[in-house]
């Protein structure tokens, strides 16, 4: 072979074809000096093998610059591959960035994550060129871009098509492109042709395409639910270093949703995820640490802070709880709010509201009002009824803005058309005269959509309308069936009602023994009214059971909370 080296140095072509020879001989470094001959002759081919040896670390030390300036030349020199493969550095955001010596492979380009900015413009330009070129990995990028890219930049019909090429060419990438492609048309026909090339995508080793297909298995979307086999794709992703599989596959062992249940294994999981940078992974073994069977304060802060830091709204909202409530750290309120406003300017809707409920009680800074108002503000005007309603909370109770009655009503009639906290705050408003003018039969209809979702308040005050004959006809049978809804969900006001009712006869059949019992229920629960009827009732025996001294200890409970009544009546019995 002494001769063959020594003429390779005189023709760069031979040079070549003898450095691929050395290449998969396994000399590297042999290979990679006559690679670097051909490539200074401007040898597309020789360039574009120059690039993939600094890229990978092959016989020279990796260098991401060196090898994205390769595939530059390879590239504008018409090498299809190298277009294909710079395109995908453009998208990964990796093409103008300095050497990190990780030694990546080009395979991995589609899989890793980056921080730093993709260049979309610049990979269009290249995937285009390797796709027309017919360039299977070429084609894949350009539905990436087409797909992913900038609004500006996309077409969905055209990324489609490309996305099949590739497909229909073995090209991995491709495959998994174009089923995501055919999911995003949600056609139901289109179910197994879609796991079809997830599976294809998947035996060809793309993490991604292994942990979608293990999706699919689990919930048996166009293949049959095999949960076993979920788990095993998932663990073959996971053990490729994809940080949502090691996730799921974690969560699956602890609850046992995967044929298998083993929370040891599926906590070190969760820990290998949350290591590699999945933040909710870090969360959840927060939650884990809290929620869990052991509790441990201290490793759930741990885990909290590590998602928090990381920009993890409700990690950061979790571990403001645990400043503010001394657990697992050290109690330190100043903390717990400085991580519950950073929870809220990111975001996070329960934060927010646990921000104003800070205001209201006097706890949060001079501006944290004006900021939370601002955010409701925002969400409300563009649609979001909650916020809406939490608008409408902050103009009623004076929460960064002025307290004003007609805004608060407004924005809750603007939230009560979903919202069923906003529908008794509103019926309650219009009942009132509360920024609005009052208007009981409106109120009536508002009480009716909130009783009618479940919410025992409003049970209790259509209740009471309905009784009463307030904003429209009397009822007195829908209201006692409302008040007996209001009560079982623990509405105390409406046990009074019942025991008021059986009393009366009015609705329900006179029954003492039973209006004994309601009132019994409801000043148990300290209802002062109930604990008036309750010692009536006991001094004068009216249900059959006659207790005075029972009696005038309720007496003296109602007299404690100013029941006048309860008091004369004391001061009656201790005379006689």
């Amino acid at each position: 072979m002494a001769i063959l080296d020594r003429l390779t140095g005189l023709r760069p072509a031979l040079a070549l074809r003898r450095a691929v020879q050395l290449a998969e001989a396994g000399k590297a470094a042999q290979a990679f000096h006559l690679m670097a001959t051909a490539a200074r002759a401007d040898i597309p081919e020789a360039e574009y093998r120059v690039a993939r040896c600094y890229l990978e670390g092959s016989g020279v030390p990796p260098s991401l610059s060196e090898g994205a300036r390769w595939l530059r030349r390879a590239a504008d020199h018409g090498n299809a591959d190298a277009q294909a493969l710079l395109a995908a550095l453009f998208v990964a955001g990796l093409a103008g960035q300095e050497d990190d010596a990780k030694g990546k492979s080009s395979q991995s380009l589609f899989q890793q994550e980056s921080s730093q900015a993709p260049d979309f413009s610049m990979a269009l330009l290249f995937a285009r060129k390797a796709a027309e070129a017919g360039s299977a990995t070429g084609q894949a990028v350009l539905g990436y871009v087409l797909s992913k890219g900038p609004a500006d930049l996309r077409d969905l019909d055209e990324a489609h098509v490309w996305y099949e090429k590739s497909a229909a060419a073995g090209c991995p990438e491709g495959c998994l492109g174009f089923a995501l492609s055919l999911a995003r048309r949600k056609r139901p026909e289109d179910r197994g042709r879609i796991a079809a090339e997830v599976r294809r995508a998947a035996d060809a080793g793309l993490p991604t395409a292994m942990y979608l297909l293990a999706a699919l298995t689990e919930h048996g979307v166009g293949v049959p639910v095999d949960h076993d086999a979920a788990r095993q794709l998932y663990q073959l992703a996971a053990e490729r270093g994809l940080a949502s599989a090691q996730l799921r596959l974690g969560l699956g062992l602890v609850d046992g949703s995967l044929a298998v249940q083993d929370p040891v294994a599926g906590e070190a999981w969760m820990r290998r995820a949350a290591l590699a940078g999945n933040l909710d992974a870090a969360y959840r073994l927060g939650e884990r640490h809290v929620k869990g069977p052991q509790l441990d304060y201290a490793e759930a802060a741990t885990w909290y802070r590590r998602a928090a830091e990381a920009g993890h709204q409700a990690a950061a909202r979790a571990l403001s709880s645990l400043y503010l409530s001394g657990n697992g750290v050290a109690q330190d309120a100043e903390e717990g709010k400085r991580w519950l406003r950073a929870a809220a300017k990111g975001g996070n809707r329960e934060s927010q509201v646990d921000l104003a409920n800070l205001v209201l009680e006097g706890a949060g800074k001079l501006d944290d009002g004006t900021d939370v108002a601002g955010w409701f503000e925002v969400a409300a005007l563009s649609g979001d009824l909650i916020a809406a309603f939490n608008l409408g909370l902050c103009f009623n109770e004076g929460v960064g803005v002025g307290k004003d009655q007609e805004r608060a009503a407004q924005w809750m009639r603007r939230a009560a058309e979903g919202v069923t906290q906003a529908q008794y705050m509103y019926a309650r408003m219009l009942q009132d005269g509360r920024g609005v003018p009052s208007d009981l039969a409106q109120a009536r209809l508002w009480f009716k959509r909130a009783a009618d979702a479940g919410m025992a308040d409003a049970q209790a005050a259509l209740a009471e309308m309905l009784l009463n004959g307030r904003g429209g006809e009397s009822s007195s049978v829908p209201a006692a069936h409302l008040f007996k809804q209001a009560a079982a969900a623990g509405h105390v006001g409406a046990m009074f009602a019942i025991g008021a009712l059986f009393e009366a006869g009015q609705g329900l059949s006179l029954d003492h023994k039973a209006a004994q019992k309601w009132f019994a229920a409801a000043a148990e629960r300290g209802h002062a009214p109930a604990q008036l009827m309750l010692g009536r009732y006991l001094i004068k025996g009216v249900a059959g059971e006659h207790d005075p001294v029972a009696g005038r200890v309720w007496l003296e409970r109602a007299a404690a909370q100013g029941v006048i009544e309860a008091a004369d009546e004391l001061a009656d019995f201790a005379l006689s």
